[in-house]
């Protein structure tokens, strides 16, 4: 069993917005891996910030993020965003806006990893999605 965080993890523990403690521990003993989205996600992050300094701390930051294990997109990650987005779509909400999300939570299900994440709300009812949040207290 292992743990996935959400970019939104990643980019709370860049910004110091959440407490690594907190983090290290909602993540136990688990090995903690990121998905080849959120390396997509924070590479954006780096390419279209306008301020070199910043975006040379950020550049820093995703070699850091990059030396972890990363899970790559595979036809079964394909498989399971497909089954995860029409469950979205016959929910009544659009899985346009939450395309990313998405491809990250199929590959949890895909591995059978817990997925960490702040946005419990952009992960709601996916069928097989196991979810592990921080608490408020958790945020700093």
């Amino acid at each position: 069993m292992g743990m996935i965080f959400d970019s939104c993890v990643w980019v709370g523990l860049a910004s110091n917005q959440l407490d690594t403690r907190a983090v290290v521990e909602a993540a136990g003993d688990l090995p903690v891996f990121t998905s080849a989205i959120s390396i997509g996600e924070l590479s954006f992050g780096v390419h279209s910030c306008a301020d070199a300094t910043v975006r040379s701390m950020r550049a820093a930051y995703l070699r850091q993020v990059e030396s972890r294990p990363v899970l790559e997109v595979s036809k079964h990650t394909a498989a399971a965003f497909g089954l995860l987005a029409a469950a979205v779509k016959q929910s009544g909400r659009s899985p346009r806006a939450r395309y990313n999300d998405l491809w990250i939570a199929a590959q949890a299900i895909e591995h059978g990893y817990i997925l960490l994440t702040l946005n419990t709300g952009d992960f709601a009812d996916l069928p097989g999605l196991r979810i592990a949040t921080l608490s408020p207290k958790s945020q700093a």
